[in-house]
């Protein structure tokens, strides 16, 4: 089983563990069939990384789709150490032809996800999309391309600022 991520990136700190213990019961749920999971995803912080944990802790296998080259530069100092750790147990790392990152880069890196999974994680607080590449974006499009969404929100779930 294929399953892609899409989600915010900045998650208020005491809301983390419900929404990590959200998509360790969706995905159970996807993979209950005892077929192999892969995780397919960018790494942004946040959603991205908990959905990274949890397919590593379920003995699934993760791909990461990199945006662009500077993808990594991009990320917060304080941020480096858990990308560069999930990073290094990645069992595939794709990196798109981007000098780059920005929203044109995210919106290939998203639909190149999405070309390749049965599945969309979408770690999202239901809000409509404020441009192209961002969660409901994703969410759209997957539901555009016939691609199934199940929406992780739970209760008690903030997005920080």
């Amino acid at each position: 089983m294929r399953v892609g991520v899409t989600g915010h990136s900045k998650l208020m700190p005491d809301c983390v563990d419900a929404v990590r213990a959200a998509i360790r019961a969706a995905l159970e749920a996807e993979a209950a069939g005892g077929s192999s999971l892969v995780g397919v995803t960018c790494l942004a912080p946040g959603a991205d990384q908990l959905f990274a944990r949890v397919v590593l802790e379920l003995g699934g296998r993760v791909e990461v789709v990199l945006p662009a080259m500077d993808y990594r530069d991009k990320l917060k100092p304080d941020k480096r150490a858990a990308y560069d750790e999930l990073l290094a147990q990645a069992h595939v790392v794709s990196v798109l032809p981007n000098e780059l990152s920005g929203r044109h880069a995210y919106v290939m890196a998203n639909e190149r996800m999405l070309a390749s999974v049965e599945l969309l994680i979408a770690v999202w607080d239901g809000q409509p999309p404020d441009g192209r590449g961002g969660t409901a974006d994703v969410v759209e499009t997957a539901r555009a391309s016939g691609v199934p969404v199940a929406v992780v929100w739970p209760e008690g779930a903030r997005r920080g600022q």
